[in-house]
């Protein structure tokens, strides 16, 4: 059976392979990125695990704005109580158990998560060809990002909350 928990420090190791295989060099998160945003925003970061293996991930910090900047990418702050925007830097489920539903089960447990603390959206950047993927899960096409991260073309995604 699939549990969701909160990251811990232990499952970095993980984390960073499964990173590593679902995002090129230029756009994974560097290990010093993952380490941070363990330590400062665990109360945003979830993970999905069955018989104690590691399947999968969701993780982003609480921002400011409804859209994500590049900056988030290397310097994040610690989430406020209450309000904001939850943002998602990373969605990432192992090749080994991809095709299972992990991501959009993963996306309604911080969604579950985000509501409780009255966040007013989820906000999230994708490449072109995973619109149609976020849109099934009640997302809106924002249009193109000014995201130039990894030299990749992003498109903003939302989901109204409140």
């Amino acid at each position: 059976m699939v549990k969701f928990r909160n990251v811990k420090p232990e499952d970095l190791p993980d984390i960073l392979a499964v990173e590593t295989h679902c995002f090129s060099k230029a756009e994974a998160a560097t290990k010093e990125a993952l380490e941070k945003r363990i330590q400062i925003i665990p109360d945003s970061f979830y993970v999905a695990e069955e018989n104690g293996l590691l399947m999968g991930f969701v993780n982003g910090p609480v921002i400011g704005e409804a859209f994500i900047s590049d900056d988030l990418f290397k310097e994040i702050d610690a989430n406020p109580p209450t309000g904001g925007y939850q943002s998602i830097l990373g969605l990432a489920v192992s090749p080994d158990f991809q095709k299972r539903g992990i991501a959009s089960a993963l996306l309604a447990h911080l969604e579950k998560a985000a509501r409780l603390k009255k966040r007013e959206t989820i906000t999230l950047t994708c490449r072109e060809n995973l619109i149609g993927f976020y849109e099934k899960q009640g997302y809106h096409n924002a249009g193109k990002s000014n995201s130039q991260h990894g030299g990749v073309n992003w498109f903003n995604m939302l989901k109204k909350l409140q």
